[in-house]
């Protein structure tokens, strides 16, 4: 079965240098580029190596020949960034390299480790049952992106870091208008100064209190800041990303999930009688078929390296693209099928290497207990819109439905 909407990689801001106009590409336009690194323009006018086979971006992403500072000269940027706010990485370890990026990295990885997380899971369970029961209560029909997707991962994300929920339409707004590749440059700046602020005013808080809390934040600034192994300006820039990854991602694949099985009885009915290993499964598909983050990972080559039989130089940019890896023949026979019974173990929707997604855990977590809460509290859930005409964020680093009209 093809998706309209699950199964396009989406429209692409890529194209192939010295096209004009400038316009974005689909899957099948990346397929059909000069072999599985190729060369591409970027719609800032710059350029980048697009390396878009299995085996290449594992080797791209696993290299310490590629960096992840975007503050370097040539790095591809997919949109203007003012000075500021490519300056202002500050706890950002995502764009950060070697020892500087593991330290902080290091403080958080605890905090995520699966045994930590099975703890939570009784919270999340319990989110999953009470949106349900909102949802119950309003009646149908409903808007499953505002009413349960989006509001799930927030008040989980929330309750770890220790930001209050009722600031939840603040944080979502910035979060957005910082991964819309077509926003303004200066309202990206603006979003990203408003949220360093608010999150500055709410540690500054937790330090003057004395005990600061048992939330991620209090412990620590208690066993990291107070002891001076920390900054608050890093803390800050870690709650940041924390922040909006910790809602957008797992939201949108939410989203997206629930609009590809609604389409796919059978499989929705599994979700809804499996055990915990058919709902893992699922859930590994969904993250592989969907790979929701893909404009890819920009990278620049800090000394010559050789990737899928190119030469790259050093002070060339390259992005992995991790949408099209995932769904490679040569590792994922039919890639382009969803396949429920298929081990998708190896898919590469989180990252690979040194900079792969820390709180996969959690989205796991999350994803799971999620989907498979819907499936068996609502079987009756159906589609209340036509799926080829639901508006999507096609500008967003990380894809997603805008909305999802449901009944019951």
């Amino acid at each position: 079965m093809a998706d309209v909407l699950t199964d396009r990689l989406p429209l692409f801001p890529f194209r192939s240098p010295g096209d004009d106009p400038f316009t974005p590409v689909t899957a099948a336009d990346l397929r059909s580029l000069d072999g599985p690194v190729s060369r591409v323009r970027l719609p800032t006018g710059g350029w980048t190596w697009l390396v878009t086979r299995h085996a290449d971006v594992k080797k791209m992403l696993r290299s310490d020949a590629f960096s992840a500072d975007m503050t370097r000269p040539g790095f591809p940027l997919l949109r203007a960034v003012p000075p500021q706010v490519t300056r202002n990485r500050q706890g950002g370890f995502i764009r950060m390299d070697g020892s500087e990026h593991l330290r902080l990295r290091r403080m958080l990885t605890a905090e995520f480790m699966i045994k930590n997380i099975r703890r939570i899971e009784p919270l999340i369970a319990g989110v999953v049952d009470d949106a349900i029961d909102a949802l119950g209560q309003a009646g149908p029909p409903a808007d499953l992106v505002a009413g349960f997707a989006l509001p799930v991962p927030s008040l989980v994300i929330c309750h770890l870091l220790g930001v209050p929920y009722a600031d939840h339409a603040f944080f979502q707004q910035r979060s957005a208008i910082l991964l819309d590749q077509g926003a303004d440059p200066l309202l990206a700046r603006d979003a990203a100064a408003g949220l360093r602020t608010y999150l500055g005013t709410l540690i500054e808080a937790k330090r003057a209190a004395g005990d600061p809390g048992d939330d991620l934040l209090g412990r620590l600034i208690s066993e990291r800041v107070r002891p001076g192994e920390l900054e608050v300006g890093e803390l800050i820039g870690m709650a940041l990303l924390l922040l909006i990854a910790g809602h957008e991602t797992t939201a949108n694949m939410i989203g997206l999930g629930v609009l590809l099985l609604l389409q796919r009885p059978q499989v929705w009915q599994r979700l809804r009688t499996g055990d915990d290993e058919t709902v893992d499964g699922i859930v590994e598909e969904l993250l592989r078929y969907l790979t929701i983050v893909r404009t890819g990972l920009p990278r620049l080559a800090v000394r010559d390296v050789e990737i899928g039989g190119r030469l790259i130089r050093a002070g060339e940019p390259a992005t992995a693209l991790l949408s099209l890896a995932n769904r490679d023949d040569d590792v994922f026979g039919d890639g382009d099928a969803f396949d429920p019974y298929r081990q998708a173990h190896q898919h590469l929707a989180f990252g690979f290497g040194v900079h792969q997604c820390i709180g996969q855990p959690l989205a796991r977590a999350e994803l799971r207990i999620a989907l498979a809460g819907l499936a068996r509290r609502l079987p009756g859930l159906s589609l209340a819109a036509d799926p080829t005409r639901l508006p999507t964020r096609d500008m967003s680093i990380v894809y997603g439905l805008a909305e999802l009209p449901v009944t019951w």
